[in-house]
């Protein structure tokens, strides 16, 4: 069994994150290989919280822009990495801190 630390590689915080952060639902960036099982596991035992769902998408990478356009000798310098992101319910009156105001 994996780590709960591998399976979550870092929290999502956006505007419309934060705003959804108040109907106690969470996003996260996850392995690529990790199920809704662990992922809700994974969230579990780190926070110490109760989660009633887990909805998973995937990422494709996409190209990277030549820095000159047409310009640029090298068209094809590589691709941004895929991911696979987790939106998360917790239970009624559960809440994760992920950052201090102040």
């Amino acid at each position: 069994m994996r780590e709960a630390y591998d399976i979550i590689v870092a929290p999502v915080v956006t505007e419309k994150t934060t705003d959804q952060m108040e109907a106690n639902t969470y996003t996260f960036i996850v392995a690529n290989n990790a199920n809704k099982i662990e992922i809700g596991n994974a969230v579990e035992k780190l926070w110490d919280v109760t989660v009633t769902d887990v909805r998973t998408m995937r990422y494709s990478g996409k190209a990277k822009r030549a820095t000159m356009g047409r310009m640029a000798r090298n068209q094809d310098k590589g691709r941004r990495p895929s991911f696979k992101k987790a939106v998360v319910q917790l239970s009624e009156g559960d809440y994760i801190e992920l950052y201090e105001a102040g």
